[in-house]
This record gives structure tokens, sequence and C-alpha cells, in this order.
């Protein structure tokens, strides 16, 4: 079955739109909305003369490939589409995880003949296409090109990483967004009541409904399952109560899934948001981004990794120490392993989260490298040159060098950069933690080496 979208469908599936569920069906499925004005959500979508909207009510007819969380809506949407066409649109539902090339032609050969027979136009839905290889979007182009088949695609990751781009550049892509606490309400208030819901059989108290909003995390089927996995715990527990409370969500639902796919666009966005909320100094936030990863599964080398670079790219030598701290958790990661070595990396997310902030190392080793590429590749002074072997000093190398620690302070003039580098200044301290004292040392230093004064 399908998981994506608001309700299931079959892997492959051809039916009427309009084609209610079985009552023995889940909950989700029964509650699916039959016509635009049962829609849930997706307001900004749905508004009059948006393209979504076009599109439900048969005023336009484009590919298009619906882009959210699960649990928005994007069945649901798809079959209504096929439905706004009334008699002239055939529905036809694939999933990706299971058709191939070989079903994929074979619908399409099937809408030829239809088109070419009636005039009927296919509505071709297929859910996670971004499981479908190259090879199996490429065999869509065709079709969709011609309009041989209208094509709606529900996908949980970023189009941009994972569709082909010509299919890409052939369709409308909509972003749905997961439901708000009020259209979680709506849904759950409305399957209490309704006749193809739970009809009134339970009371949903205040509390309940808090949890159940709460658990859903925006996602409307997940609401709907959970609404009646409580509901079949209240009505099959003994003592005849029918209130849905707190204690019997509770005990229905053990805990929330997770949202988050370790090889689509939530794997980064979950990452861009900790090591954003590192560089911004917020330890909390940090820490609920490191345990949705961790309670999701995410590699714990991955996250050692980015908090590696992290010390260096935005603390740097603002703290000397958060390098060692990301570096040691990374070898906690190594030889320790999970469950153990979360608490290791939360000591590390601490350090980095609390650490004064900088990013003039990057700053400074990027300033360096665009002179290189832009060819100041100037050649090495004489006296800096390897004088350890025979004929060496004949051509001048390590002549006239000057060994620094001769000098009572340890620093002497001498030129060490190039020539066409000579007074460039890359690494710029930023007053921030240890390199407050740098800020104070390394001009200090550089009048020293450069010529004119002493430390």
């Amino acid at each position: 079955m399908s998981t994506d979208g608001l309700f299931d469908i079959d892997p492959v599936t051809e039916d009427e739109p309009g084609s209610g569920p079985r009552p023995d069906a889940p909950l989700a499925a029964r509650m699916r909305p039959r016509s635009l004005d049962e829609v849930v959500g997706q307001a900004e979508l749905l508004k009059p003369g948006a393209p979504l909207r076009r599109l439900l009510e048969g005023g336009a007819a484009a590919s298009v490939l619906l882009y959210g969380p699960p649990g928005t809506g994007k069945t649901t949407l798809a079959r209504l589409m096929a439905g706004a066409g009334g008699a002239e649109r055939h529905f036809v539902a694939l999933s990706a995880l299971s058709a191939g090339v070989k079903e994929l032609r074979a619908v399409i050969e099937e809408a030829r003949r239809r088109r070419d027979r009636s005039g009927t136009t296919t509505v071709l839905f297929i859910d996670e296409v971004h499981r479908f290889s190259r090879t199996q979007q490429d065999a869509l182009l065709g079709a969709v090109e011609d309009r041989l088949v209208l094509l709606v695609a529900a996908t949980t990751e970023n189009p941009s990483f994972s569709v082909v781009s010509p299919l890409l550049s052939r369709s409308l892509v909509l972003q749905l967004h997961s439901l708000s606490e009020d259209d979680v309400r709506t849904l759950l208030r409305r399957a209490v009541a309704s006749e193809h819901g739970l009809n009134g059989a339970v009371t949903l108290a205040p509390e309940g409904e808090d949890a159940l909003v709460r658990l859903s995390t925006g996602d409307g089927r997940r609401a709907l399952t959970a609404l009646e996995a409580a509901a079949d715990g209240v009505l099959g527990a003994a003592g005849g109560s029918t209130v849905i409370d707190l204690d019997a969500v509770e005990r229905a639902v053990t805990e929330v899934a997770v949202r988050y796919d370790r090889a689509g666009d939530q794997h980064y966005d979950v990452i861009s948001a900790f090591i954003k909320s590192i560089r911004g100094s917020d330890p909390d936030a940090a820490l609920h981004y490191l345990a949705r990863m961790i309670v999701a599964g995410e590699d714990p080398r991955f996250i050692a990794r980015r908090l590696m670079v992290h010390a260096s790219e935005d603390i740097g030598l603002a703290d000397p120490t958060a390098l060692s701290a990301a570096t040691a958790a990374a070898q906690v990661v190594q030889l320790v392993g999970m469950p153990e070595a979360r608490i290791a990396l939360a000591q590390a997310t601490l350090h980095l989260a609390t650490a004064p902030k900088s990013n003039a190392v990057i700053t400074a080793i990027d300033a360096a490298m665009a002179d290189v590429r832009s060819g100041k590749v100037g050649a090495v002074p004489p006296h800096l040159r390897d004088g350890h072997y025979a004929g060496a000093q004949k051509l001048g190398n390590a002549v006239g060098y000057r060994y620094p620690h001769d000098d009572p302070d340890g620093v002497l003039r001498q030129q060490y950069p190039p020539d066409d580098v000579v007074g460039v200044d890359y690494y710029t301290p930023s007053g921030r933690g240890h390199e407050r004292t740098l800020a104070e040392r390394v001009p200090k230093l550089r009048r020293v080496v450069r010529g004119g004064g002493h430390t």
C-alpha cells in the first residue's frame, strides 16, 4: 500500500475516482474527501484562480508534481483532479514501489488506445515518484509532452533532488504544506461525527483532541489513524465509557514516528537547521534537531563529521577547544557506538552551541585560495627553500634564512610570502572569545615580521 498521500490506494488500480471505500476500510480511507469542498488545508493553493484549483475544477490541463509531507492530501487531490473531467477522464494509479518500466509502458499504451477509441484522457497518478529510476522517469517524457497522459505525481522529497530535469520542466510543481492544528481538529471532529467515520459512537474530549493534534505533526492520515486506534480501545474496553481522553490516546499510541528521510530533503533540512542553530548559539534548538536525527536513525558518523566541520568553520580560534571536542565526539561514535555515543554528540553540540563564534578561519583560507586560483603563486623566496641536498646552497637555497628561536622574542623580521602577496592580510581575528587575545597579538606579529616594531 502507498503511504505518502492522505489516504491509501492500491499500488496498481484503475477505478472511478468517485467510488467510495468499503465499510470496513480504515477510517482514513472512509473519510477521503469526495469533493473539493471537503478538502481540508492547502488554502493558498486552493484559493480562486490558483493553478491547483483550476486543475481541480477542470479549467486547465497540465501535468503536476505534488510535493509535500505525508498526510497532506496528495492522493486525494489526484483523484479529485481525475474526476474534474467527468467521463472525459480515466484515472489510473501506479505506485513507484511496485511498478516498473514494463507496467508503465503498458499503461501508456492503453492510454493511447483509449484516446484513439473514445477521446478519453488518462490521468496517471504515480505515488512516490522519487523512487522511480531515471530510466523509468524518462519513459514518461513522451507521453507527458504529447499529453497522452495527464501526469499527477506525488513525492515527499524535493523534486529538484529526485525528479529528472526534463520531467520537471514539463510539469507544474506545487508544494503542499503540513496541515495546521485547526485543519487537523477539523478532520478529527468530522471523522467523529460523520456517518462514513465513527458516526458519533465516541466522544472526543478536549485533552484527547489536543493529544491527537500534537501527535499528528500536521499529518492528516496519522491523526485519523490514531483516532481510530483510540476509538477501538475505548469501545472495546469494559466499563462502557465512550470518551476518548488523554489516557485513551496514550494507551493507543506509544510513539510518534519521526518524519525524516535520510535520502531526501528532510535530511538536508534538519542538518541545516541543526548547524544553523549551533551557529546561532541556541543550544536548545540544536539539541532538538540532534534528537530528531538520532531518533530517526541518522548515521551518527555523519552528525559527528558535521560537528567537526562546524567547529572550524563557525568557531575556529574563538574557542580552540571546539575542534578537539568535536573530534573527541567522533572518536566516541567510532569506538563506543550508539546509543551511548548520543551523549558525546550532545556534549559536543552543547559545547559548540555555547562557544563564542568566529568565521575568521574559513574566511582566511577561502581568501588565500581565491588568490592562488587567480594566479598569485609567485616563487618561494630563496631563503625559505629546501637546503638539505647537495648543491642547494650554490643555487641560493636557504641562504640568509634567519632562525626565529635565535631571537629572544622568538619572532623576527623576515619575508615569508612570495613577492606578489607581501603585505596581504588573510586572517582577521573576530575579537570574540580567545580571538580577542589574537586580535591584539596578530597585528603586533605582523609589524615585527614585516618590519616596523617589536612584540
